[in-house]
């Protein structure tokens, strides 16, 4: 390859001088064939291959090489064929014979060659993407894994995340029910992967079946759906630039919150400062871009959709409904009984018919039981043997007059006392926990202690009126006969 300045050198010499290629040729030390190249192209034109580079050594080893190649397409990425391995398995398995290089070359070749091109889209205002991401937060001082959904809108790169514990049907649905919120209306259109919260199965023409929650979803804000093909990230390439971007940018470093609730506010306010950055590229900012997409969205219904996942089961003979492999409680009324649990991210709601029966705080362990002992204390009040070992009520964080109410009344009643101290304890199912502790804390203090009492002194907290405690109001009590005292009672004393 000769240097641009012999190009202009032999160049002049021809085109200017006069002299002939062959006495060029013999001047420049140049073949003949060269110096009419040189003539033809202003400056060296490069290296060009004319044909395929030929490798002889791999000869019968390329078809071996590009099954391998092809195999690994259908398993992990971090599991497939290095060119290192590739070379050991020719070496052990098939006698190559040649160096790691020859190989290496030949295979990114391939690679290159097998790379997908793409057209650059332009996307029309109020048409949405979605996915989920997945990042470390320490909420509660716990350190765990928090996916995060992610919806933008690829006009004007406006973007909204919210976290939640698991990536479920029910923040699924919730995503969009927040999203919609925040963005003040409904895309046009939502383009998704083919996550099976939303497409229960791929038909063989391509046609996707979709899963009931989401057809609910889709039925109740009217939006049109678009899924991207299999293992086709491109067609959805704004929202997962913006996973990782959220991720990247609101996430580090590791966010630390007392809840989810906190953890989303402050990233709600991170996508909302974001409207006031500026892309490469772009001449406005994402805010002011945003207009045309907030016009083309659609109204709002004036209900939103209720985000959560519907299970119908049975209450067993504790009294337990299983939902994501945990129990929770119901009233044992309704034990063995038909009920439809409603799952939401931070709560499990049962109901009998239109009848709400429980409400619990929503377990993300395994295998726990949750309980409300206010569902067990009818069964109790009938079963009272069981009250000691009762497991709704080993982890009742009650105050320590409670207990000390049940020592007394135990004592003093036997059997009995143990039925009175949980018909207290039903008074938790009509009166406030501060109401019913202020009827111990002062039945204790004026040493009243029966269930009448205690119920008396609750009422009188609630309607702040003075106590009447009188005779009258404890029958079951012994009458106290106060005899006139006699003078021989004291003088049989001074005798002794």
């Amino acid at each position: 390859m000769y240097s641009v300045d012999t190009y202009l050198k032999v160049r002049l010499a021809c085109h200017h001088n006069g002299l002939s290629q062959r006495a060029a040729a013999r001047e420049f030390g140049i073949s003949r064939k060269t110096i009419r190249k040189i003539l033809a192209h202003s400056e060296p034109p490069g290296y060009r291959r004319t044909a395929p580079i030929k490798r002889p050594i791999l000869e019968g080893f390329t078809g071996i090489i590009d099954q391998i190649l092809d195999d690994d397409k259908g398993v992990p990425r971090k599991q497939r064929h290095t060119a290192k391995r590739i070379f050991e398995r020719l070496r052990d398995e098939h006698g190559y014979l040649g160096g790691i290089s020859t190989l290496s070359n030949y295979i990114r070749e391939k690679s290159l060659g097998n790379k997908e091109a793409y057209v650059p889209l332009a996307h029309d205002p109020g048409h949405a993407q979605v996915d989920f991401g997945e990042a470390l937060a320490v909420i509660g001082g716990v350190t765990m894994k928090a996916p995060f959904f992610v919806m933008t809108l690829p006009h004007s790169n406006a973007v909204f995340v919210k976290a939640y514990p698991r990536e479920t049907t029910e923040a699924f649905c919730d995503g969009h029910v927040s999203a919609f919120a925040f963005f003040g209306g409904v895309p046009l259109s939502i383009v998704y992967d083919n996550t099976t919260i939303a497409v229960a199965k791929i038909l063989g023409d391509g046609k996707r079946v979709r899963t009931q929650v989401f057809t609910r979803l889709q039925s109740h804000y009217l939006f049109a759906d678009k899924f991207a093909r299999p293992a086709r990230g491109n067609e959805k390439g704004h929202v997962e630039g913006d996973v990782g971007f959220s991720r990247r940018n609101f996430m580090v470093p590791i966010p630390r919150f007392e809840n989810f609730d906190a953890l989303n506010a402050d990233l709600e306010a991170k996508c909302l400062n974001r409207q006031n950055d500026k892309l490469r590229g772009q001449r406005k900012a994402i805010g002011e871009r945003l207009l045309p997409d907030l016009d083309a969205l659609v109204v709002l219904p004036a209900v939103p959709f209720d985000a959560c996942e519907k299970v119908s089961t049975r209450a067993n003979s504790i009294s337990m409904v299983r939902y994501r492999g945990n129990d929770y409680s119901v009233p044992v009324a309704y034990a063995h009984r038909e009920v439809q649990v409603r799952g939401y991210i931070h709560k499990v709601i049962v109901a009998s018919g239109t009848e709400t029966i429980a409400r619990h705080k929503r377990s993300y362990g395994k295998e726990d039981s949750i309980y409300d002992p206010l569902h067990y204390l009818p069964l109790l009040e009938q079963k009272v043997g069981a009250l000691d070992q009762a497991a709704p009520l080993k982890n009742w964080d009650l105050p320590s007059e409670f207990a000390i109410l049940h020592r007394l009344l135990e004592a003093r009643m036997g059997k009995k006392g143990k039925r009175e101290y949980v018909q207290v304890l039903r008074l938790l199912e009509t009166f406030t926990m501060e109401d019913v502790h202020e009827g111990i804390k002062n039945a204790l203090n004026m040493k009243a202690i029966a269930y009448n009492a205690v119920k008396l002194l609750v009422l009188c907290h609630v309607e702040k009126c003075p106590p009447k405690l009188g005779s009258d109001s404890y029958p079951f009590l012994p009458k106290a006969n106060v005899e006139i005292t006699n003078p021989n009672s004291y003088m049989a004393l001074v005798g002794a």
